[in-house]
């Protein structure tokens, strides 16, 4: 398993190949064309990410100590999104996750190109990832 930071350095190297910001968010929409499809059971009212302009689903399940998350969008460049975010933190134990905001985002200049909705979106799914985390340490603990 891969660190934290060994996760952001990748996505550093990676964004740092694109010189133009369009290129950047066709990576990123490619990355969510590669997203995995959720279970339509799991798309419930409880597993939707409020805050969002796009549906978002967003569930994290327990394997061994680990934080293993599912989630889908309508949307495809916020399926990029949910891809860049399990890129960061799927399988990680809830201690890394909580330990470890994605600054790495604003440092690849991700910010710079989203609507204010979609970074209000992204944000939302950050604090959910968050909840999560925090909810699985406190059962944990």
């Amino acid at each position: 398993m891969t660190s934290f930071a060994e996760r952001a350095q990748e996505l550093r190297d990676e964004f740092a190949l694109f010189d133009d910001w369009r290129d950047k968010l066709e990576n990123v929409m490619d990355l969510g064309k590669a997203l995995p499809p959720m279970e339509p059971a799991l798309k419930t009212d409880a597993s939707r990410v409020q805050g969002c302009q796009s549906q978002v689903w967003m569930v994290g399940t327990m394997e061994g100590d680990r934080l293993h998350f599912h989630a889908e969008s309508d949307a495809i460049l916020v399926k990029g999104l949910i891809a860049l975010l399990l890129r960061l933190y799927d399988r990680l134990t809830p201690a890394e996750i909580l330990a470890n905001p994605p600054e790495v985002l604003k440092e690849i200049g991700l910010e710079r190109y989203l609507t204010p909705s979609r970074s209000n979106g992204l944000y939302a799914m950050i604090g959910r990832i968050q909840a999560i985390a925090q909810a699985q340490a406190e059962r944990t603990a």
